[in-house]
């Protein structure tokens, strides 16, 4: 549904809109909105409906739909809307590099005056105009994925995301129930290999630190030397577990596979962990050469999905994977627009991570979460 002929209209009608939506900003705004009313239903959800008694209407925009992410955040969107009475629009630009259609989509959805906006931003700066816009208009906005990171205080009502930090802990805890005969009180080093895609992006960041913070906290903070990347770099003289970060100096496929296999080929290594799909990627790649990974070998875990990684797991390359939940993140991001149009105060919603491996990957609780 990429609504590229409604993209169209939207282009042609949205300066008009927003021309008359500008023309109204100083008289009664409030009207526009739709003072929602509640009722509980029988199975106890919230049923939410205008002030002239039709149901709410609720524009999600989110980052695109190339991926089966998106599909998946938009099936969690569908799912609210149902349990909760309301309308909802999903729309997205036709890649995540079409700024501008993004930016377009949110105008239009502002220019129609829903009852509230969930958007995931594509770029901060090119949506705040259009922010500004919602605001002026008090039109609840509802950040959910990744969000509308550094948006001006109270533009963004609440956000529905992941807690990256609890994901990286999570797959430390699992890689942990593998190794832990490996890593208690070991006689000679043992090393645990960290690939991350950059030191920079927060998401990335807290995949990549909760994980290390947790595996410490696991093995003992006395037992567990961190070398490699400066960024994190906590070095123990004496410790006989070793974590090993390594972070390219560019987000190249070719640098992260070189920084992947100097950690590879060394010959304490018992286990690697790659904190997105590029970096997972590049961990695969640099197996490729060298034949580390795999049963009784070398044990690796990663984080989201794609085709390589999914069939690294299928394979047994890997032990298993952490996958954001994105039915949840549309589900919760819709939920929270409602509320939000209702009048209620909302605060932020963690969507969950979700631990998949070979055995399990066709549950109906975690296929919808592994996009190729």
């Amino acid at each position: 549904m990429k609504g590229t002929k409604k993209g169209f209209v939207y282009a042609v009608t949205v300066s008009m809109a927003l021309a008359a939506l500008a023309g109204c900003a100083n008289t009664k705004q409030e009207t526009a909105q739709t003072a929602a009313v509640q009722k509980e239903n029988v199975t106890g959800a919230v049923t939410a409906s205008s002030e002239s008694g039709g149901p709410l209407h609720i524009d999600v925009v989110a980052k695109g739909f190339q991926h089966q992410f998106w599909k998946a955040v938009e099936q969690g969107t569908k799912k609210a809307a149902e349990e909760f009475g309301v309308e909802v629009t999903f729309q997205g630009p036709d890649n995540e590099s079409a700024i501008a259609q993004q930016v377009e989509y949110l105008n239009a959805a502002i220019a129609n005056q829903p009852s509230a906006i969930c958007l995931a931003a594509l770029d901060t700066n090119a949506c705040l105009d259009s922010i500004q816009l919602a605001m002026d208009a008090k039109i609840p906005v509802i950040g959910f994925d990744s969000g509308v990171p550094n948006a001006p205080k109270g533009a963004i009502r609440a956000n529905a995301s992941t807690d990256n930090t609890a994901a990286g802990q999570l797959a430390a805890e699992k890689l942990y129930e593998m190794i832990k005969d490996q890593v208690t009180d070991p006689q000679k080093s043992v090393r645990i290999g960290v690939i991350a895609q950059e030191s920079n992006s927060n998401s990335i960041v807290s995949r990549t630190r909760g994980f290390v913070d947790k595996m410490i906290e696991l093995v003992g903070s006395d037992k567990v030397s961190v070398e490699g990347h400066d960024s994190l770099k906590n070095e123990k003289a004496g410790a006989k577990v070793i974590l090993d970060v390594g972070i390219p100096a560019e987000v190249k496929d070719v640098d992260a596979a070189a920084v992947a296999s100097s950690i590879l080929e060394k010959s304490d290594l018992i286990a690697i962990y790659g904190s997105n799909e590029f970096a997972a990627n590049a961990i695969i790649t640099a197996n490729e050469g060298l034949e580390k990974l795999g049963e009784g070998k070398v044990i690796a875990v990663g984080f989201d999905a794609g085709a390589k990684q999914l069939d690294a797991i299928s394979s047994g390359l890997f032990a298993g994977s952490v996958t954001q939940d994105p039915v949840q993140i549309g589900y919760q991001a819709v939920k929270l627009a409602v509320e939000a149009a209702n009048g209620k105060e909302v605060s932020d919603v963690d969507t969950g991570a979700l631990w998949y491996n070979a055995s399990n990957m066709a549950d109906e609780a975690i296929a919808p979460c592994l996009y190729r």
